[in-house]
């Protein structure tokens, strides 16, 4: 059973900088992406940036340059540095784990962590 926490937001002036974490409770193997998604108040919730198990990323046009998500395998735990970040980026983060079997596939989501840009 996977379970994924969260760790890293909090309140930052814009400009500044925050890194969020999101570790997985136990080894992933096989076939999988892990994403990192956002929702602010009065938004539906948007993808932000995803990693793939072979290492491919993608990210969101409104935060290309500024964002970047990486991973580590050892610690079975995702990351997604953020930079330059604007008042627009306030939302919850959440992460997402899909792992893809044979003729399945299953999402799994962390309970989110908070972002909050301003002055």
């Amino acid at each position: 059973q996977v379970q994924l926490v969260e760790s890293g937001g909090g309140l930052v002036q814009p400009g500044g900088s925050l890194r969020l974490s999101c570790a997985a409770s136990g080894t992933i193997f096989g076939l999988y992406t892990m994403a990192w998604y956002r929702q602010a108040p009065g938004k539906q919730r948007e993808l932000v940036a995803g990693i793939t198990s072979s290492g491919f990323t993608n990210y969101a046009d409104s935060v290309k340059g500024r964002f970047t998500i990486s991973k580590d395998n050892a610690k079975s735990t995702v990351y997604l540095q953020m930079n330059s970040l604007k008042p627009e980026d306030t939302a919850v983060y959440y992460c997402k784990l899909t792992r893809m079997l044979v003729a399945a596939v299953y999402d799994y989501w962390g309970q989110g962590t908070q972002v909050t840009v301003s002055s």
